[in-house]
Parts: structure tokens; C-alpha cells; sequence
């Protein structure tokens, strides 16, 4: 039996290139529209700070934590280490309870990450002390001798500059965080003789720690 000369849509597409990027443009936006329009109206796509009273405690950064953060960025620490716990047996023993969106609700960007070259830091607050993480710091390997992360000392002479982490706070506030007047007008004085170092250690102290986890609560509900 002879096979039929016409070609189906598929064929037709395939040997046409400008009908096909348009075919294949109208599938990738209808797919996107599909996944991204809902996230503007479902309440239950974000968990939100009067959700859970154990969550009322996520806050802006202070002016200390958000120079330490903005000192983390700028050394590339992002490029070791990820914020973000995923809800897998393995990850919570290793790291503590898998994170919520909504404490990462005023960074901008976010640090969630999947590199991990060193650890998971997103509850590393409170895990170990100001003088361990100032050692850390300044040489890793005479805390974690197998670390391979490179040494920082020069934080710990650098100050931070009052007047720009006050634009800053400014410059965060414009896009969301809510910080008030006095919150910028006090940021240059709440660093007032702090280092880079004093900032990073803040910054770290800070992670995981704004939410209080209970035992067997379902956090995903």
C-alpha cells in the first residue's frame, strides 16, 4: 500500500522554521501563563507571617545584618554555600527543619542556591559562637581542618561605612522591606565603629533563627 504524499501539522512544522519558532513561542507562553499567573492569586502559595504564630517573628534586617549580608555577597560566599533546606529526611538531620519561603521574604535576592561545596547555612545561626566564627574567619582551617575555604582577616580591620549602609536601608525600603524613618535614620549610628567582621558574624547569627519550629507541626499545610 502506497504511503500518503501529505504531510501532518508536525511534518508541516518541522520543515517550516518561522511557523515553527511561533508554534513553539505560543506553547512555551501558554506553559508560563499556566505555572506563573496563579502565584498572584492563590493564598496558599506563600506561607505568610500571620500564618503560623511562630512565624511572627520574621523581620527586616537590621542595619548590622544587612551590611554583614551585603559583605557576604560581595566575597562570593553564595558561590559555596546554599540557604536553602529541602524537605528530605537526610537534609533536616543534617540541617534542622526545611526552609519556608517566607523567611526569605525581605532578601533581596535571595540566597537559597544549590551549590555546597561547604555547608547549608540557612540555620547556622546560634550553632556556634561570635569568637568560633571570627576564627573561622580568619583562618578555617584552625577550626575545620579539612576546609578549603580561604582566609578573611581583612574584615576584621574594615569599618563599616555609617553613611552608606543608611542608603541602603533607604534603598531597601523603596523596594518593599518595611524599614521606617527612624529605622534609616538610625542606621549610620547602629554601625557606628562596627567592622566588616562584626557585620558577617551578625548576619550568620541571624540565619534560620527569626522562626520557631515546633515539633510535629506541618509547616506545609
Amino acid at each position: 500500500m502506497a504511503a500518503s504524499n501529505q504531510d501532518g501539522l508536525q511534518q508541516k512544522l518541522e520543515k517550516n522554521v518561522g511557523a515553527f519558532l511561533i508554534a513553539c513561542a505560543l506553547m512555551v507562553s501558554v506553559g508560563g501563563i499556566v505555572e506563573i499567573v496563579p502565584l498572584f492569586y492563590l493564598s496558599n502559595v506563600i506561607e505568610t507571617a500571620d500564618k503560623f504564630e511562630e512565624v511572627g517573628g520574621v523581620r527586616p534586617y537590621t542595619p548590622l545584618e544587612l551590611a554583614g549580608r551585603d559583605i557576604y555577597l560581595r566575597e562570593g560566599c553564595y558561590n559555596c554555600h546554599s540557604q536553602m533546606v529541602r524537605p528530605f529526611r537526610d537534609e533536616k538531620e543534617r540541617y534542622g527543619h526545611f526552609s519556608l519561603a517566607v523567611e526569605s521574604k525581605y532578601d533581596h535576592p535571595f540566597q537559597w542556591g544549590s551549590k555546597r561545596t561547604g555547608p547549608d547555612l540557612a540555620r547556622v545561626g546560634g550553632k556556634y559562637s561570635d569568637e568560633w566564627h571570627v576564627a573561622h574567619m580568619m583562618d578555617p582551617r584552625a577550626v575545620v581542618p579539612e576546609s578549603v575555604m580561604p582566609r578573611y582577616p581583612w574584615l576584621k580591620n574594615a569599618t563599616i561605612d555609617g553613611p552608606g549602609i543608611e542608603k541602603r536601608v533607604s534603598a531597601m525600603r523603596t523596594i518593599g522591606v518595611p524599614y521606617t524613618d527612624e529605622d534609616i535614620a538610625g542606621a549610620a549610628k547602629a554601625v557606628e565603629g562596627k567592622t566588616e567582621m562584626d557585620a558577617l558574624v551578625a548576619y550568620l547569627q541571624v540565619l534560620g533563627t527569626m522562626i520557631e519550629f515546633k515539633e510535629g507541626r506541618d509547616y506545609r499545610e
